[in-house]
């Protein structure tokens, strides 16, 4: 048989390469400016665009989608070529996938900085690049299936499984999790609400952690570390159970973001055995790939990319494990709303993805450019700084989590909590200065790397097209009917076709029947007569508050736990959010909730407190926002606003547009009028009154039904 010869694509896997080390940077200095925040809340320097809120959102989507995503694409353009012994399908959509993503990454920073977002995270861009989003990700796909089809290898590589599986349900979760109804060019709001959109927002969320940042990089390990340490995979049926098994699982597991909450508790239960199911696929993936160095350890002392393999598999697998114990309720009460979670998301951050990344790049640069590593000590020297740096990390936010959930049970022998929020807040303060040091080492060893990397670049020649040669491939009819069909599995594996129609059911299951009886049965959301929607000022005080990413640091959700009921007051209910687009409940509390807050303080205590923080709360870490009391509220969009809450299902009079603006300035003139009683003059059309008459609204509602009874 005659071979064929072709060559691989090397200039587009340099262009995901360098754009992974440059967005990796700038994601990496946003997260080490958002920790100093913490320690130092003036490093906001008053600039609303760099205030934690907003920058935190950056730096999560730029490690997440930037560093991260392209990251993958780089190690798929990469391993897929060689895998199936052919150039990419399509050099123009190479190129358009490749400027695309970047565009996408560029005016997503650009928009969070000012305040565009849809307040969900990890899916705060809103719904312009949400579409972006979708058509990239299809010509990624189409590029990507069109390379499996035109192969010159009949048999399909674990890492393309991984590929596939990737792409199926990353596709599925956004567009699922994006439905929402635009208000203006960079403004919409979520179609679902309250529960729903905590059910929907958490699905997204927790397999963007799955399928964006794990099955993907499974993938190239796959690929990557035999061919590091020149060893086959361990285990060939072990892949086989991790792949199945894990897309299978993973995709029920999105509950466990929610426990103690108003979710059902047949979905937090579901969410809990799953992840606990999980620790099965992801300990046999992780052991599948640390056994695949048997005979290499040897060469693990010296070779700075085995040792980023080996640390990044160990990462994963103290990540994974780690996961399903936090799904545990008892140990779930301690680690949601703490610093624990942060903690457990970025040991797989740093050590899953960013070694994965790190060896990855050491290994391919030095061939794309056809030499040598400049320095294999400096490689060396960066392994050893970026480790220092995860456990400074690390250690301290478990040490914060646990000592600032401990304190917020305790309670005196009278039976009253013994310390306040803010007391629980200034003890961590010195772990989040810790934090900020192995930040600061973390990114050291980035820049280290990156000189490394330029001056191997600088010694070398890329080779943008590198020849290769292999035989056409043989048809699957002919392979099926020969006798010798090997493994079950070898059916499948030879047909991407099929792969994709069969990853897409696996993953569609957990999400379908989770997710339609919240939406189909009404019992799981009971209704409160006494909730009534957002007056036209709250909404718009709303919007503020979701603008200023205040959902970053306070959570609306309060768990009928003791302590929590005792700080602020009754425990939350379904019923409660069925008016809010999108829902607020949060993930972390750097601040006390805010759900009962309506009514405790003055308007005047708001007005000081968001002007400066302390004068209010001594030693709180809390930014002051100037911006507030200068910028004016968007009156105008009113009508527009009331229109499409409608739409989504609040029941707003027809009609009452016309009359909303008026309420508006109504409710504005009070509340202004109040601040002057205590001696403060502003403008009723400053943002600042429209915030306060949100944070006013919040658990008012509940309070009326209570007090009824």
């Amino acid at each position: 048989m005659s071979l064929e010869k072709f060559s691989y694509d090397n200039r587009t896997v340099k262009w995901f390469a360098y754009a992974a080390i440059f967005w990796g940077l700038i994601g990496m200095l946003a997260g080490l400016w958002a920790a100093l925040e913490l320690v130092i809340p003036g490093a906001n320097l008053g600039f609303a665009p760099i205030t934690f809120g907003r920058l935190r959102p950056v730096h999560t989507n730029a490690v997440i989608f930037a560093f991260v995503g392209n990251g993958i694409f780089m190690g798929v353009y990469y391993s897929l070529q060689r895998l199936c012994k052919a150039r990419m399908w399509s050099d123009l959509l190479s190129k358009i996938h490749f400027w695309g993503w970047q565009a996408i990454i560029a005016g997503g920073a650009l928009t969070l900085f000012l305040g565009y977002t849809t307040g969900k995270e990890y899916a705060e861009l809103e719904w312009p690049f949400d579409i972006a989003i979708t058509l990239i990700w299809v010509v990624f796909g189409a590029n990507m299936l069109g390379t499996i089809l035109k192969r010159r290898v009949s048999h399909l590589y674990v890492a393309i499984w991984f590929y596939i599986g990737t792409w199926v349900a990353i596709a599925m979760l956004h567009i699922v999790n994006s439905f929402e109804m635009p208000l203006s060019l960079f403004k919409s709001y979520s179609w679902y609400a309250g529960v729903q959109d905590a059910l929907v927002q958490w699905w997204y969320g927790h397999n963007a952690v799955a399928f964006f940042l794990t099955t993907p990089y499974l993938g190239l390990m796959y690929y990557f570390v035999p061919k590091a340490a020149n060893r086959p995979v361990y285990s060939y049926r072990w892949s086989i159970i991790h792949f199945w098994a894990l897309i299978f699982i993973y995709i029920w597991a999105g509950p466990h973001h929610l426990l103690y909450t108003a979710l059902p508790e047949w979905a937090q239960s579901l969410g809990t055995v799953f992840s606990i199911m999980l620790i099965a696929p992801s300990w046999g993936g992780m052991l599948n790939g640390l056994l695949t160095l048997r005979g290499a350890w040897d060469r693990v002392r010296e070779d700075a990319v085995l040792k980023f393999f080996v640390v990044a598999l160990t990462a994963y697998g103290m990540a994974t494990f780690e996961g399903p114990m936090l799904s545990l309720k008892n140990v779930n009460a301690i680690s949601h709303y703490t610093d624990w979670t942060i903690a457990h998301v970025h040991v797989g951050a740093l050590g899953w993805n960013g070694f994965l990344t790190f060896g990855i790049l050491y290994w391919m640069i030095p061939r794309l450019f056809n030499t040598q590593l400049y320095s294999r000590k400096w490689a060396n020297a960066h392994f050893w700084i970026g480790t220092l740096g995860i456990i400074f990390y690390a250690i301290p936010l478990y040490w914060a989590a646990f000592t600032q959930s401990m304190m917020w049970k305790q309670f005196t022998e009278d039976g009253t909590l013994k310390y306040q929020f803010i007391e629980t807040v200034n003890v961590i303060v010195p772990m989040y200065a810790l934090r900020a040091l192995g930040g600061l080492l973390y990114v050291s060893g980035v820049v280290l790397m990156i000189v490394n990397i330029s001056k191997t670049v600088r010694r070398g020649t890329f080779v943008a097209d590198e020849p290769a040669e292999a035989a056409p491939l043989v048809k699957v009819a002919a392979v099926a009917n020969s006798k010798d069909k090997g493994h079950w599995h070898n059916w499948i594996e030879k047909r991407p076709v099929q792969m994709v129609v069969f990853s897409l059911i696996v993953v569609g299951i957990g999400g379908i029947l989770e997710m339609v009886p919240t939406f189909l049965v009404r019992s799981n959301i009971p209704t409160i007569s006494s909730v009534k929607p957002y007056t036209p000022l709250e909404l718009h005080g709303r919007d503020i508050y979701v603008r200023e990413g205040c959902y970053t640091c306070h959570s609306q959700m309060v768990r009928p736990f003791r302590d929590e009921v005792a700080r602020y007051g009754e425990y939350s209910k379904a019923g409660e959010f069925i008016y809010d687009h999108p829902f607020q409940w949060g993930s972390k509390r750097t601040g006390p909730d805010l759900a009962r807050l309506g009514g405790k303080y003055p308007d005047s205590w708001h007005f000081n407190h968001m002007l400066d923080p302390v004068s209010m709360s001594p030693g709180s870490i809390m930014p002051s926002y100037p911006w507030l009391f200068d910028n004016r509220i968007d009156k105008g969009k009113t009508p527009a606003m009331i229109n499409v809450m409608r739409k989504i299902g609040v029941p707003y009079a027809e009609g009452y547009e016309q009359q909303s603006k008026a309420d508006l300035e109504k409710q504005a003139n009070e509340i202004a009028a109040n601040l002057k009683k205590d001696k403060l003059e502003i403008p009723a059309d400053r943002e600042i009154v429209a915030l306060i008459a949100y944070l006013q609204r919040l658990g008012k509602d509940i309070k009326t039904t209570a007090s009824n009874n």
